[in-house]
This record gives structure tokens, sequence and C-alpha cells, in this order.
């Protein structure tokens, strides 16, 4: 990782878990582990909608900030079971994860609605954790490349040089979420180092590199320090070690320590 350039910046992505006296408990056993990290790193929990209000009171006075899962690109109106942007951060959000793989796979999510939910995000304050990664297929057809390109150029399409300052890339390889399967850490280094290009293709290199590109593909306490290490990674967006409090420590410590 370059913190000098950039910030560095670990987030949960806690997915459907997790009643509200069970993210009260985690999130006050994160707490006091990583309150080291106030200063040097970003440390983040995106929990489910439900979750929100009582992880922010319970976060309250300290270093970890609270982000939501998904957003909706309009402010109100006729969108059932959707959430606004301004209504994340009347509650006290600060980030949000757009167009996770499971919203691509699931839920329809295009890289159309994508962007439109990134500029709500930015519109309303609200820092965007964009996710972008290759299926398996794609990765096999030897066209990582093409799709990451085609992903950043429409999910950030009309995204101000001075907005994406405030965007975070999450790099996640789809046949690595959820599958115990993990990217080497030269193939997600390359891979991220490839999407700083695009970025600098779009806006420069000087504010391509003060872009924060996570890894998010099954990382975890064992192959964390590895994947940190590399200069273009600068954290991860967390699933599964982030629901154990000492795990998601020790990623935490290795992007202090990177």
């Amino acid at each position: 990782m370059n913190k000098a350039k950039r910030k560095a910046i670990i987030a949960g992505n806690w997915k459907m878990n997790n009643t509200r006296p069970e993210a009260k408990a985690l999130l006050e056993a994160i707490k006091p582990l990583v309150a080291n990290a106030e200063g040097k790193i970003e440390v983040i929990a995106c929990v489910p909608f439900t979750n929100l209000e009582t992880a922010v009171n319970t976060t309250a006075g300290s270093n970890v900030k609270i982000g939501a899962e998904n957003v909706h690109f309009e402010e109100k109106g006729a969108f059932t079971g959707e959430i606004s942007a301004p209504m994340l951060t009347e509650l006290g959000v600060e980030y949000v994860v757009i167009g996770h793989s499971e919203r691509r796979q699931y839920f329809g999510e295009t890289d159309e609605t994508v962007n439109k939910r990134t500029l709500a995000a930015l519109k309303a304050g609200l820092k965007p954790i964009v996710c972008v990664g290759e299926l398996l297929w794609e990765r096999e057809c030897n066209i990582t490349e093409e799709v990451i390109a085609r992903q950043i150029k429409l999910d950030l399409w009309s995204v101000t040089a001075e907005q994406v300052k405030d965007v975070v890339i999450a790099y996640e390889p789809v046949w690595a979420i959820g599958t115990g399967k993990v990217a080497t850490d030269e193939q997600a280094q390359e891979v991220c180092a490839f999407i700083r290009a695009q970025l600098a293709k779009l806006y420069g290199q000087d504010v391509a590199d003060a872009v924060t590109i996570q890894y998010g593909g099954s990382m975890n306490a064992k192959n964390c320090a590895g994947l940190l290490a590399q200069p273009d990674i600068d954290g991860g967006l967390i699933g599964g070690a982030s629901l154990k409090a000492e795990d998601f420590n020790v990623i935490v410590q290795a992007a202090v320590n990177g």
C-alpha cells in the first residue's frame, strides 16, 4: 500500500447477517481492538439496513465508520422496499457499497444502475464503495481487462475528477466471493494496477494515484498480509472474516502495519 498517496481502508461487508443485539455486540468487540488504527487507516462496518441506527449509535465517538450495503438512485418516491441516499445520511451513515457481485447476480444490478446509485450517493454526501470484478468464465476466456475497463468506464460515467476522490473501488473477482478461493497476491495486484491505469486514462495520473482500491475476494486473517503488501491494493472489502472481531482485527492490523 502507498498510504502516503491515498487512504488505506478496511471495510467489513456483513451481508445479510446479525440482528441488532448481535450487531451491537460485534461492534463493541471490534472497537477496542481497532482503536489503534485511528489516524492511520479507515475502518468501516457496512451493515444491513435494520442495523444502521444501532451501528451508528454503538460506534459514536470511536474510529469505526458505518456504511450501508446498498442505496437507491432516487431521493424518494414509489419504490417499495428501497432506501434513498438522504435516508442514509440522516442516520449518520458515511459509506455505501454499490454494485456488489451479489447485487448484480441476484438482484439484476447493471452497470447503468450502479452508475445511477453512485451519482445519487455522491450527491447526498455519501462515499461509494463501487465494486467491479470478472466472472470465472470471463477470466478463463482471458477477457478480465476488457470486463474491468468496461465496468470502470460505465460505473463512473459522468462522475467528475473532484467527485471520484470520494469514491473507493473494490476489486472483487466474482469467482472468489464466498467460495473460499482467493486470487493470488500477484493476480490481485495485476488487476488493481489495471484499475488504476483505467482511472488515469479517465482522470489523470494524479487523481488515479489518490483513489483507494480495495481487494474484495475472500480476504481473511491468513492471506491479508500478502495482499495488503501489494502497491496498488489499499485495503479490503471483507466478507465472512468481518463477522469475527478477532479475524477482522488481524486484517486491520495488517493494514496499519503495511
